[in-house]
């Protein structure tokens, strides 16, 4: 039949099984937004205030969901208004599918009111783009698009469309999603080796010789990366590690593809990692590396990091193999998979002596509790007595975003969504929006600070237009809470630039927005705000005013051996 391009990119959409999108209109766009008024009974369009606020809903809801994210912005500033949100999905590798309109073709390339060439902009942090000329491209660049998105390692992919082709009649054919594989460039597409569109089937060789290392491995060690939790893997992981009886740490990506309460854990690794992880890392005779890169915040001194012990890297992109830190073996396929197949082969093994050293450190930071004022400790400490078991968390960058990885325990794949390799600041409101709206029978906590919640405190208009009870935390030490630490231990306490001045009242700016806010300074107030923010049912804005030299400890300074401590 005959279509419009706008109504075959909503027709494509409903294809993919997506019933969710986030954006906000534009000149370029209208055409899919007119659309898009016959599809509001299929297709339920959340507006942001921002289109960053967009992109990060649309990346919350496929971290926490698992399937593709969409998200739809115009040309110019409506598309460069995406970027960090781009980057920040492709960092962290979550797939999302991004739909611009450009002006019309006849326009092309003559500086036209808002255009731009954001296709240019974006290749270094997409898989793909896309610029469409014609409406008769669309179904099979949009089926390719999600391919790509959600295939091998996932991530974001964006696909810019002139104007004219939404407004151009083309043939459409409804394609089931289980059939695309086999029809058009998705077919040939597929059978390029050069694409990354499938996982590569593991070598059983390269399996065998890991079960061979483990075997004679004596302190072995696992670390839980972000690839566990976007290839679902939690459950194979948890067998693997407890017939290997090894320790796992857990990267910040990989909060929730081991289960935080397991014995076996032995928490954050890293910068910001425990006594017990970094340790364990340091002492290691194997270190069996699940889906992580090796990034400057986990191995902060390649040349010293693991160096004891053999190590072995999985990972679903072989570019990653050997980038960061070398190796002594890696396997390259999907961690799932990966595990399955190790899960098999693998004998019980006990590793008392090993355990018992390893533990012997610290899992989790200790901090005093005495006194009036109201400590991160104590609002996480309450947070996980008042707050369901399965609550999601969002998170912004800074302090807040690693105490809250520190503290909490996360049991499940998508329970934190967090900026990790972009560290965008801005990232958590919009991301806990993408979050609730997917699962509204879950509560949502957004845990920010006050210097990144002023970056995307304007969302609050879209928890209110939408009365999405999301309940926001406030970690209110009126600074810059991360780069004061830094001054204080590294720069000489030279604090330039951090203390935030003439901070705004956060309760009256709820207000404002016609929600309900409280700003609490001791633990008593706070377990009694977080009680009816959560009984409310709409969006809450709580402000826990801490003090501004609170520190996130331990620390290890970048560049440095990850067990030479400047702060425990």
């Amino acid at each position: 039949m005959k279509l419009t391009g706008a109504r075959i990119v909503l027709e494509c959409l409903l294809e993919q099984g997506v019933d969710t999108v986030f954006g906000y209109p534009g000149g370029t766009i209208l055409n899919v937004y007119d659309a898009l008024y016959d599809y509001r009974d299929r297709i339920k369009h959340y507006r942001t205030a921002h289109e960053q606020g967009a992109a990060h809903a649309a990346d919350g809801y496929a971290r926490s969901t698992g399937k593709v994210g969409v998200c739809l912005a115009t040309s110019g500033p409506g598309s460069t208004n995406l970027v960090t949100g781009i980057a920040t999905a492709s960092m962290d590798s979550s797939p999302v599918v991004f739909i611009t309109c450009n002006v019309g073709e006849n326009l092309i390339g003559k500086d036209s009111f808002q255009e731009v060439d954001i296709t240019g902009i974006t290749m270094p942090i997409t898989k793909c783009n896309y610029l469409v000329h014609h409406a008769d491209e669309l179904a099979d660049v949009i089926r390719e698009a999600f391919a790509i998105a959600r295939s091998g390692r996932p991530g974001p992919v964006l696909i810019d469309i002139l104007k004219n082709a939404t407004a151009e009649e083309a043939d459409y054919e409804f394609m089931p999603l289980e059939e695309q594989h086999r029809h058009g460039r998705l077919a040939l597409l597929l059978g390029r080796s050069s694409h990354d569109m499938t996982a590569p089937e593991p070598d059983l060789a390269d399996i065998d010789a890991l079960v061979a290392m483990i075997a004679e491995s004596q302190k072995p060690l696992i670390i839980c990366g972000g690839g566990v939790v976007r290839g679902r893997a939690h459950e194979e992981l948890a067998i693997f590690a407890e017939r290997i009886d090894a320790p796992v740490a857990i990267t910040i990506m990989g909060a929730g593809g081991f289960n935080g309460r397991n014995p076996l854990t032995t928490g954050m690794i890293g910068m910001h990692g425990s006594m017990a992880s970094n340790q364990a890392v340091d002492s290691c005779d194997l270190l069996i590396a699940l889906g992580t890169r090796f990034s400057d915040r986990v191995a902060l001194d390649p040349a010293t990091f693991a160096a004891q012990a053999k190590i072995v890297q999985v990972d679903i992109d072989r570019s990653e193999i050997n980038k960061n830190v070398q190796t002594d073996h890696h396997i390259v396929g999907d961690v799932k998979r990966v595990l399955q197949l190790l899960n098999e082969r693998v004998e019980k093994k006990y590793n008392f002596s090993w355990k018992n050293y390893v533990f012997g450190f610290p899992t989790e930071t200790k901090y005093s509790l005495a006194g009036d004022a109201l400590t991160p400790k104590q609002i996480s400490d309450a947070v996980a007595r008042i707050a369901p078991w399965d609550t999601i968390v969002a998170t912004d960058v800074g302090q807040h975003q690693m105490w809250v990885t520190q503290h909490f325990h996360y049991d499940y794949p998508g329970q934190l969504l967090t900026s990790g390799g972009f560290g965008s600041m801005g990232f958590g409101l919009g991301a806990a929006i993408g979050a609730k709206v997917s699962h509204p029978d879950k509560t949502v906590l957004h845990i920010t600070g006050d210097g990144s919640f002023r970056m995307n405190c304007n969302e609050l208009a879209t928890v209110a237009y939408y009365d999405i009870p999301i309940v926001t935390i406030i970690f209110d030490n009126r600074t810059l809470g991360m780069v004061r630490q830094w001054q204080t231990l590294i720069y000489d306490e030279r604090y330039s630039e951090t203390d935030i001045a003439r901070e705004p009242d956060y309760v009256k700016l709820a207000e404002a927005y016609g929600l309900e806010g409280r700003r609490v300074s001791n633990v008593k107030d706070f377990e009694e705000a977080l009680t009816e923010a959560l009984a409310s049912g709409h969006g809450y804005v709580i402000d826990c005013a801490i003090d501004k030299d609170e520190k996130v400890r331990p620390m290890v300074q970048g560049g440095d051996p990850i067990t030479q401590f400047i702060l425990n």
